[in-house]
């Protein structure tokens, strides 16, 4: 069993470094500006950069840190209902605590997700880590690319929105 569970994590491990990697690595620069700044310049988190801001999280998120983000695209955006984001535009505290359980304190790659079972979020709760195949989940969000670099920590992307149990 120790061995079967030692060789999946290796795999996923292997994987993950993969995807993080890309058809590209090789023409992008390894640490581009804060998070923020990194996420900015990638073009598929407008959604999400419009929110920090709405919320005054920005200037959180480009101090030293170093943070981990779980990243959602503005294609994960499009998955949550219309009325739950409404809901949340309303109500500036549940969208703060929307965003920071997105956030993990500490530069966390994907060779160190792939130990974890769970980790604590900067709201206070924690999310689930989960390995499935060669496929790593932060709750039921799966994790589409890692270890995007930033000056100020790392950014996983994921293909869903993380929201809090009440």
């Amino acid at each position: 069993m120790y061995r079967l569970t030692t060789l999946t994590a290796l795999v996923a491990i292997a994987a993950f470094a993969i995807a993080a990697l890309g058809p590209a690595a090789s023409a992008r620069p390894r640490e581009q500006g804060t998070i923020v700044e990194t996420a900015v310049a990638a073009g598929q988190f407008k959604t999400l950069a419009m929110l920090l801001k709405r919320t005054g999280l920005v200037a959180t998120l480009q101090q030293e840190g170093p943070y981990t983000v779980f990243a959602p695209t503005d294609a994960a955006f499009q998955r949550v209902p219309k009325s739950t984001l409404n809901a949340l535009l309303k109500d500036k505290a549940k969208l703060r605590a929307v965003l920071l359980y997105h956030v993990v304190a500490g530069k966390v790659t994907a060779a160190k997700i792939v130990k974890l079972s769970s980790a604590r979020t900067a709201n206070g709760k924690s999310i689930r880590i989960r390995i499935a195949g060669s496929n790593v989940f932060a709750n039921s969000s799966k994790v589409t690319r890692a270890d995007v670099m930033a000056s100020n920590g790392v950014i996983h992307v994921v293909n869903r929105v993380l929201i809090p149990s009440a």
